[in-house]
This record gives structure tokens, C-alpha cells and sequence, in this order.
């Protein structure tokens, strides 16, 4: 097993001579760079600190470059999904989360698998099919079962309009054996964060519980891996350091796990810190990260990881969730509730969720947002189901038009289901863009999807491919 217990792939040495080589970059070295990766090769750690460096007009042509991978690898397509919260139990202390043990702000709660039912009912009865299950890093009892019988409380759940059909997790950094157990509930994606790359400032803001454990953190992807796990979802929270330093750091981290395991990351998160019940950091991060950094941050990553899924969450507002769709996001989260039990409560219970949520409009308004700018809501599920995961979906997903033909027809097939079953105000408006969707496909293309969703129309359901 390539099971690591200490992170020797961050080498920060090699980080600061990739960044201060980079501050010399001139305009050609930048060009060269984003052409590079506009041919998706794979980039250098000091490529990738060049192409941070484009500001002015070169900015844009990193956009456009970005614009250009994202359609090149998953077409227009916009992945849609909710997370659900079933605890903010925790045992750690980070400075910047309200779930932190010493918080007494925070309404301590966990959901019961009753609970937790519920809660799954009311997702699939707005519309969606996939779920990201987070806990916060403890459970009742102590017990990680509760982590794996709330997996299997989630997918037994059925409604008359269906049920989630694929369930990602964010708990904390489990054991081997763990991981296996997580394989047999069937999980999508792991996740974890490592928050920071850089160790003293690790250190500084996770004060306390088994997350001040760095090492133990960060191997978490390798034993994810060498466990069975395909599909891991990686991060930093921006704000705590450098921003170019961190981002570095993730690409290293990265490309171990793809020389070991022949993948990196299936997905990237690019939290910013938000204010949190009881964190006096989160209210003033000690290195907030600007909207044209956050954007850069976007673009750099879509350029640098081409196959990852590029995940933007509710913590920014409407506006900046529009702006990172041109330029590389591929997955969102939609009317998300950060308080365990959020989705069945009226009001949010701002004393139990994990942060601020910046964007608040429900799915069915993000639906239709979305297809009005151009892009096809996607509830798809598919990869996870017919084994496209791991090294085997790195290789699909690098290069071009060979996912995106999936991930279109998969989109218009689930956005057509959504459209019948969830949203008859905009049935009318979604079955148009789909048409349209439709004349830009080849003929035989257009054909066999056509098809597929008219097996749609007849009251077929989880078409795909």
C-alpha cells in the first residue's frame, strides 16, 4: 500500500523558488505558459507560479484560456448539488470555524437517522440527486458507524419523485480500514481540506484535537487511495495564508497522488473564509484573498488541473458565482443549509451552521440562472455508477470532447427530468434551451440523445450514459 504518514511532498523550498522565479516572469513566459496550457500539457510547479502572475490584459487571456479547457474537457454542462449537514459535534480547535470544541456561541446538534431521512426527503422532493454528507470531525458515542449508517439512512430514503443517487462526504480524516467501510456504503467522492499547506500557519489556527495533526491531514488522500477510494475532493481555505503559496502547495500535493496512484484530485473546492458564530478570525482573515485573486485563483486552477471538477460553494455571493462560471467552474452547490436539520426548519439557525452562507436563492432559481447564461444544469450521476472514477476517469476527462459528450447528454437528460418532475414554472424556458442544446450537436449525436430523452418524456427515469 502507498500509505504515506508524513507530508513529504509539500517541499517548501521548492515553493518559494517556483514564486520568486515567477515575480520575474515577463509577458512572453506568461503567454507561453497559458498556451501551454490551452494544449493541456501538464504544467510545472514554476509554470503554474507564472501563470498567477497574469494581471492587465493578460488577465483575460487567462480567463479565455480557462473558458476555453472547461468546455474543451466537460462542455457546458453545470453540476448541481446540496450538502447535508448531520452534525457540528467536533473535538478540534480552529480558529476560524464556529464548530470548534471551545465554541460556547454554537447550538450543539446531531441528527438522528430519522432525522437525517427527513432532511434527504426534502432534497429529493426539490430536485436534487446527489448530496455531500458533512459532520462535524466527531461523532455521538465516538461511534464512525454513525457516519456510515447515515450514508445508508441517505440512500434508502425514497420519495415519489425519486431519491439521491449518488452521496459524497466531508468527515474527518479516517483510518484504512475506515475507508474501506466508506467503499462499501458506496461513497462518491471523499473530502477534506487540508485549510493550510503552509506549518506554522497550521499550526497557529488548528490549536488543539486530532486535526493539529498536519501529517496525519494531509496523508489523508494517500490512504483514501491505496484504500479503494478513486475519487478524493481536495482544497485549501483561502485566507489563512498566501495565496500563492497555498495554491502551489495543492499542486503538489496533487501531483504525487497522480504519480502514485495515476490521479490527483476529482475535484477542488476553493473555499474563502466567511464569518463564523464565535471566530474573531474568520470575521478578519489574516490574508483575505480579493475578488480578482479569488477569480485568478479559479483560472489558474481550471488551467493547471484540466480533468478536476471545480467545485464553487454557497459561501460566495450571487455575483461572484456568476463571474467564476466563465471561467472554469464546473460544479455548484445550491440552496445550501449549514445547520444540521437546516433543511427542515423555516429560519436558519445561525447559532448551529458551520459559517455564513453568501448566496441564498433556492435551487429552482439557480436552475434557471444558470440555463439563462448559457450553461445546461446538470444533476448527473453517472461516472460513479459505471466506474468512471479515479485513474480511469483522469484519463477520459484529459482530453478533449471525450467527457464532454457524456456530461452533455447525461445534463440534458437529468435537467429534462427535473424539469418534468420538480419545475413546471420552468419546464417551458428548459425544454427550449435544450432544443437549442440540441441544433449545436452533430447529426448523429443529436439523434442519440434525442432518443434518450424521449425515454425521458415517456416516464423513464436515470437515463444515462
Amino acid at each position: 500500500m502507498n500509505i504515506k504518514s508524513v507530508a513529504d511532498f509539500i517541499k517548501e523550498r521548492e515553493i518559494e523558488q517556483a514564486l520568486k522565479l515567477a515575480a520575474r516572469a515577463d509577458r512572453s513566459m506568461v503567454q507561453d505558459c497559458i498556451q501551454k496550457a490551452v494544449s493541456m500539457q501538464a504544467l510545472t510547479l514554476r509554470e503554474v507560479a507564472v501563470l498567477m502572475c497574469a494581471d492587465g490584459d493578460l488577465r483575460e487571456e487567462l480567463y479565455e484560456a480557462a473558458r476555453f479547457v472547461k468546455n474543451e474537457i466537460y462542455g457546458s454542462r453545470l453540476v448541481l448539488f446540496a450538502p447535508l449537514y448531520i452534525s457540528n459535534l467536533c473535538t478540534n480547535e480552529c480558529s476560524y470555524c464556529a464548530f470548534r470544541k471551545d465554541n460556547k456561541e454554537v447550538r450543539r446538534r446531531w441528527l438522528s437517522q430519522e432525522e437525517i431521512a427527513q432532511e434527504t426527503r426534502i432534497l429529493i422532493n426539490q430536485g436534487y440527486k446527489r448530496t455531500l454528507l458533512v459532520a462535524g470531525e466527531a461523532y455521538p458515542k465516538n461511534d464512525f458507524n454513525y457516519v456510515l449508517e447515515s450514508i445508508a439512512t441517505i440512500y434508502a430514503t425514497k420519495s415519489a419523485k425519486g431519491e439521491i443517487r449518488r452521496v459524497h462526504a466531508n468527515v474527518a480524516p479516517p483510518t484504512v480500514e475506515q475507508f474501506y467501510q466508506l467503499r462499501e456504503a458506496k461513497l462518491g467522492v471523499y473530502q477534506c481540506f487540508q485549510e493550510s499547506y503552509h506549518r506554522p500557519t497550521y499550526a497557529a489556527v488548528h490549536k488543539a484535537g486530532k486535526k493539529a495533526d498536519y501529517d496525519w491531514r494531509a496523508a489523508v488522500m494517500h490512504r483514501a487511495m491505496a484504500s479503494g477510494v478513486g475519487d478524493v475532493g481536495m482544497g485549501v481555505l483561502y485566507g489563512l495564508y498566501d495565496w500563492r503559496w497555498e495554491t502551489l502547495a495543492l499542486m503538489q500535493h496533487i501531483r504525487d497522488l497522480e504519480r502514485t496512484f495515476g490521479a490527483g484530485s476529482h475535484t477542488i473546492s476553493v473555499p474563502r473564509i466567511e464569518p463564523a458564530v464565535g471566530s474573531k478570525l474568520a470575521t478578519r482573515p489574516p490574508n483575505a484573498v480579493t475578488d480578482d485573486d479569488f477569480l485568478k485563483i479559479i483560472a489558474v486552477l481550471r488551467l493547471a488541473v484540466p480533468y478536476t471538477g471545480l467545485v464553487m460553494s454557497t459561501r460566495e455571493p450571487a455575483e461572484i458565482r456568476r463571474k467564476s462560471l466563465e471561467i472554469g467552474i464546473s460544479q455548484m452547490s445550491a440552496g445550501s443549509r449549514t445547520d444540521p436539520g437546516g433543511y427542515s426548519e423555516s429560519t436558519i439557525d445561525k447559532d448551529a451552521g458551520q459559517f455564513v452562507v453568501g448566496d441564498h436563492r433556492p435551487l429552482d432559481e439557480i436552475v434557471k440562472e444558470v440555463a439563462e447564461m448559457g450553461f445546461i444544469p446538470s444533476f448527473c450521476t453517472a461516472c460513479y455508477r459505471v466506474g468512471r472514477t479515479g485513474s480511469d476517469f483522469k484519463n477520459l476527462a484529459s482530453h478533449p470532447h471525450v467527457m464532454s459528450r457524456n456530461c452533455e447528454t447525461n445534463a440534458l437528460t437529468t435537467l429534462l427530468e427535473y424539469l418534468c418532475d420538480y419545475s413546471v414554472s420552468n419546464r417551458v424556458a428548459g425544454e427550449h434551451m435544450i432544443e437549442m442544446q440540441l441544433e449545436k450537436m452533430a447529426p448523429t449525436q443529436r439523434a442519440f440523445v434525442t432518443q434518450m430523452l424521449n425515454r425521458i418524456k415517456r416516464g423513464e427515469r436515470d437515463v444515462f450514459v
